[in-house]
């Protein structure tokens, strides 16, 4: 398969690329591209140096697939054209997710609705969207979930390479100077502080990224019915978000009967069955399987269940999930 990857020196398609070749995926030839800044680098691909190009029109031909990893409006603006070449086009930005023509797909959950590509073009759901619903699918098939309470912990390689280096940058000056540091990606000082706001806050004062998981969610899982709330925070931690979920039945599910259809799911891992083990980031962080812990009734409500996940955004959360999708085509 002829395969072209968009960002191809971001976090993201950088990982793409390794992951290509740890799965084996049949690459006939890879064509890597990038901005003005990356063009001219050489990425190894199979002990190969390839060449990173800028991203033109005219280079979007003679592919089969192509990976999108270099934000939305790139994606606007040359996901259609590389489509209208004849190529499949996995978009892990924003821009199409929410479009009615577009599939939205976590293989694990969805699979099926890669049969309604309708347009050439397959989206890949927001980081922390993919990482809540590995454990949110086995549950809702256990009994309805009416409603679903998020509170997600960042890591700052959610806002790309900058963003780890603003985080160490700022902790060694700290540290070394006891001066701050002038922010440059993130809104507040992120070393030793948490920041609860990601993405631009909308009209009924939810952020982008809150808005993010429930409208995402309800695509997924195709169920219009079910209710997520969120508050979305960035940590100063490397890698691997984590996530705390509260979740509402119509019915009652026993913590025994949750524990059996998280361990049943592939791709999710149950660490221990007692709420003395628990995952962190540095567990999942280059791991493929998101990882659950902290499992728990709620007493407060009549049908709850309290639970902690954790996941690579950068794997599952994104590159991983974009290759998975590519192995359904």
């Amino acid at each position: 398969m002829r395969i072209g990857i968009v960002g191809a020196s971001g976090a993201v398609g950088a990982e793409i690329i390794k992951i290509l070749e740890e799965r084996k995926f049949k690459v006939s030839s890879l064509s890597l591209f990038g901005s003005r800044r990356s063009a001219g680098k050489y990425l190894l691909f199979n002990k190969k140096r390839i060449r990173v190009k800028r991203l033109e029109k005219k280079y979007l031909k003679d592919l089969d697939l192509i990976f999108f990893s270099a934000g939305a409006e790139i994606s606007k603006k040359f996901a259609h054209i590389a489509a209208s070449n004849g190529a499949i086009v996995i978009d892990n930005s924003s821009a199409f997710r929410m479009n009615p023509e577009v599939p939205l797909i976590v293989p694990e959950i969805n699979s099926k609705d890669i049969k309604k590509i309708r347009n050439g073009i397959v989206a890949n759901p927001n980081c922390t969207t993919v990482i809540s619903l590995m454990a949110i699918k086995p549950l809702h098939s256990l009994s309805r979930i009416d409603r679903v309470v998020a509170t997600s912990f960042q890591s700052v390689s959610g806002a790309g390479a900058r963003g780890m280096e603003e985080l160490i940058s700022n902790t060694k000056n700290l540290l070394r100077n006891g001066k701050k540091f002038k922010n440059m990606v993130f809104e507040r000082e992120i070393a030793f502080n948490v920041i609860p706001k990601i993405g631009d806050i909308t009209a009924n004062l939810y952020s982008e990224e809150e808005m993010k998981l429930h409208n995402e969610s309800r695509k997924i899982l195709s169920d219009n019915k079910i209710n997520f709330t969120a508050t979305t925070v960035r940590v100063p931690v490397l890698r691997s978000h984590s996530i705390s979920l509260n979740i509402e039945f119509k019915n009652k599910v026993s913590i025994g009967n949750a524990i059996n259809a998280l361990k049943k799911f592939p791709g999710l891992k149950v660490m221990g069955s007692q709420n003395d083990s628990y995952p962190t980031p540095i567990d999942a962080t280059n791991r493929d399987n998101c990882i659950v812990g902290r499992i728990r009734s709620d007493f407060t409500v009549k049908n709850g269940i309290s639970l902690w996940i954790v996941g690579d955004q950068i794997r599952k959360g994104a590159a991983l999930n974009a290759v998975q999708i590519a192995e359904l085509l």
